[in-house]
C-alpha cells in the first residue's frame, strides 16, 4: 500500500450531521501532533459533512485550503476531488462533478486503492446521465466483486441496492428484485440493524410492484421498528388488497412523518395522495 489512508468512517453520524462536523472539527483542534495527510484527509470530511447540510459554499472553502497544500495523484487529492464532485453533485451540478469522480477513479487505480475506486465509480453511477448510469453502477459492482480488499468489498450492499433502483426505473423488475435479494445477506451479515432493514424494505416493495401482496405485506408487517415509509408500504398492499379502512390508518401514519421530510415533501402529489389516502 502506497497510501496512508486515514478511515473517519466509523465516525459519521448520517442522522446527525451537525454533531458529526462537530466531531471532525475537534479532531482538528486537537490535531497538533498529526500529520499532514491527516490533517487534510480530515478536512476532506468536514467539507463532506457540510455539503450534506447544503452548506455549498463552506464546504468549498473547506475543500479550497485542502487543494493549496495537497500533493498531485495521492490520497489526500483523491479524496478532495470525490468531497468536490459530491457537493457539486448535491448543488445539483452534476456536469462538474462527473470530471472530477473520473478524475478521482483513475488516480485511485493507479494507487491501488480499492475502496475509493469502488467510491467514485458509484458517483459517477449517481451523477451521470440516466442513460449511462447503469454502466457506472455495474463496473462499480464488478470492480468490487473483484477486488482483495475486504473493505472495497463492503460496498457491495450499497452498489446492489442503487442499481437496483435504476432498473426499477427502467421498469425491469425481475432483475431489481435479484439485485435486493442479493444485498439482504450482506446487510444481515455487517450486522447494522437499519441497512439491513432497509433492504428488506426494498425487496418487500419490489414484491408489491410485481403484484405478489400478500408477500410483500408479511414482510412489511414484520419491521419491528417501522418508519413512515414502512407505512406507506403497508398502506399500499392493504390497499392493493382492497382492505380499505385498515389502509387509511397506514396511509395517516406515513402522512404525518414524511410531511416532515424535505426530500419527500418536495413531491407534493405524493404527499396530496399520502393525505388524500390518509382521509385528512
Amino acid at each position: 500500500m502506497l497510501y496512508a489512508w486515514h478511515d473517519f468512517n466509523d465516525k459519521w453520524d448520517y442522522d446527525n450531521l451537525p454533531v458529526t462536523e462537530s466531531t471532525f472539527r475537534n479532531f482538528l483542534v486537537n490535531s497538533q501532533d498529526k500529520d499532514q495527510d491527516y490533517i487534510l484527509q480530515l478536512k476532506t470530511q468536514i467539507a463532506r459533512a457540510l455539503g450534506l447540510q447544503n452548506k455549498f459554499a463552506e464546504a468549498h472553502r473547506m475543500l479550497d485550503e485542502v487543494q493549496q497544500s495537497m500533493e498531485k495523484e495521492g490520497l489526500v487529492e483523491v479524496r478532495y476531488l470525490l468531497e468536490r464532485g459530491r457537493a457539486f453533485n448535491s448543488d445539483r451540478q452534476p456536469k462538474k462533478a462527473l470530471l472530477l469522480f473520473s478524475e478521482a477513479s483513475a488516480i485511485a487505480q493507479k494507487l491501488g486503492a480499492d475502496f475509493f475506486t469502488v467510491d467514485a465509480l458509484h458517483m459517477l453511477g449517481i451523477a451521470a446521465p440516466p442513460k449511462a448510469r447503469m454502466d457506472w453502477n455495474l463496473k462499480a459492482i464488478e470492480f468490487a466483486e473483484n477486488s482483495t480488499d475486504e473493505r472495497a468489498k463492503g460496498w457491495l450492499a450499497t452498489l446492489l441496492n442503487n442499481t437496483g433502483w435504476a432498473l426499477f426505473d427502467e421498469n425491469r423488475y425481475e432483475e431489481a428484485l435479484q439485485l435486493f435479494q442479493k444485498a439482504v445477506p450482506l446487510r444481515e451479515k455487517k450486522g447494522e440493524a437499519e441497512p439491513f432493514r432497509i433492504a428488506r424494505w426494498c425487496v418487500a416493495k419490489l414484491l408489491r410492484v410485481m403484484g405478489n401482496v400478500e408477500e410483500a405485506l408479511s414482510m412489511q408487517m414484520s419491521d419491528s421498528n417501522p418508519d413512515g415509509f414502512t407505512h406507506e408500504e403497508i398502506g399500499e398492499c392493504l390497499l392493493a388488497l382492497g382492505r380499505v379502512a385498515e389502509a387509511k390508518k397506514s396511509f395517516a401514519q406515513a402522512y404525518e412523518v414524511l410531511k416532515e421530510i424535505d426530500w419527500v415533501a418536495e413531491n407534493t402529489q405524493r404527499i396530496s395522495r399520502l393525505k388524500e389516502l390518509a382521509g385528512a
